[in-house]
Parts: C-alpha cells; structure tokens; sequence
C-alpha cells in the first residue's frame, strides 16, 4: 500500500513531487499484485455520473450507510413480517421480543439519525392479529 506522508518540498512542483512518489513505490514493488490488474475498470462505457461513488460504496455495503434509527426502522417493519410468516406463536413472541429489545434500547439511549418515532410492538395484539390469521 502506498501511504503519502511527507511534505512536499518547497520548490518543487506537484507533479513532479508525485511522479517521483509513483515512482519509488513502482521501484519498491508496492503496486504488484493488486487486485483487479489487467482487467478494465468498472463503469467506462456507462454515462458520466458525478454520484458514482457514492451509489457503489452503497451497493458494496447493502446500505449500512442509512443512520442508525433508519437502520431500525427497518429491521422493525422486517420483524413484524417476519412475525407474520412465523410458524408458532412462540416464534412471533421471539421476533417480537428480539426486536423490542433494540427499540426499547434506543428510546432509553437516542441515537443519531431522524427522530426514532418508533414504539415497542404490542406482542399480545400482533400474537392474536397473527393467531386469527391462522
């Protein structure tokens, strides 16, 4: 890996200063073996796309970019369908009681994000909306 960190020298013009640092990392071999050498990169013959960047860092990491109270609202709209696929009662309890958890939680420790606007399910209301769907 190539790591920059000295300055550049007075008098000296920047591409001549990073040329020589391109350089001297060809000499000591750190650009050999790096992933992806050979191929084309991604995206050529796509339409330029100032934001490109920031949609692949999202593909790559499925979204965890979203705050965290996003994340769990997510997780809780999944759960309660999750709860509603369940094969028992105590599967939905369980589900339901996992995610209560990490609400109750971030009620009682706000985290950073929009405003939560998320309150623990009524695991007995959603057990029996989920019992007389059966």
């Amino acid at each position: 890996m190539v790591v920059v960190t000295e300055r550049k020298p007075a008098g000296v013009g920047f591409e001549t200063w990073i040329e020589r640092q391109i350089r001297e990392a060809q000499e000591r071999g750190e650009f050999e073996g790096l992933r992806g050498a050979g191929k084309p990169l991604a995206g050529l013959d796509q339409p330029h796309d100032e934001l490109w960047w920031v949609k692949e860092k999202l593909r790559r990491e499925e979204g965890t970019a979203l705050p965290p109270t996003l994340l769990l609202r997510k997780e809780a709209a999944d759960a309660r369908e999750a709860a509603g696929r369940a094969s028992s009662e105590a599967e939905v309890r369980r589900i339901l009681g996992e995610v209560n958890a990490k609400i109750e939680d971030a009620i009682r420790r706000p985290m950073s994000g929009p405003p939560l606007n998320l309150m623990p399910f009524d695991v007995e209301h959603v057990v029996a909306v989920w019992r007389a769907s059966r």
